[in-house]
């Protein structure tokens, strides 16, 4: 598990308002558009969440299945380990530890890295993502808010990740 300080980036208007639609952060795109900033440079401070799930002797446990505390944090209903390729996993994406609605959440392993797998939290935070293949996995999510009082930035935004290996098969 890992939690990274803030850092600050600026990023000019259109690169900015591209960046939201790619990354689906449709929240601050809205509110940048009703406060009319669309000229605006994108001035955020981001921090990454990461978790790398581990399983010595090949199955996790149910730590793997336990939110750790992270600000944004993927947390995985099932154990990644004891899954074949072609399966299904759900996870739950919280925020300050409440399910998070409507957030874009992507997978890929090493032959997605440029095309990955995309969907969005339901009412209940969860997303369900498709694992096709055997062997190394991330799965990521973002979540942009206003930038709280005393932070020279616009924008605060928080990157959730979770790493696993998808075992049994063979690769391609």
């Amino acid at each position: 598990m890992y939690r990274s300080r803030r850092t600050p980036i600026e990023i000019e208007p259109a690169k900015f308002e591209a960046y939201l639609k790619q990354q689906g952060l449709d929240r601050a795109l809205a509110e940048r558009a009703r406060r009319n900033e669309g000229a605006k440079p994108g001035r955020e401070v981001y921090s990454r969440c990461a978790k790398a799930l581990v399983a010595p002797g090949g199955r996790g446990g149910p730590a793997m299945m336990r939110p750790a505390g992270l600000t944004l944090e993927l947390v995985p209903e099932a154990d990644p380990y004891a899954l074949a390729p072609g399966s299904k996993l759900s996870l739950r994406l919280l925020y300050e530890g409440r399910p998070l609605q409507g957030a874009l959440v992507f997978a890929l392993d090493d032959t997605s890295k440029f095309d990955p797998a995309r969907a969005r939290t339901d009412d209940k935070g969860r997303v369900t993502m498709s694992l096709p293949r055997a062997g190394r996995w991330l799965i990521e999510a973002e979540h942009m808010v206003r930038a709280p009082t005393g932070v020279d930035a616009d924008w605060e935004s928080f990157w959730a990740s979770v790493t696993f290996s998808l075992p049994g098969g063979t690769r391609p």
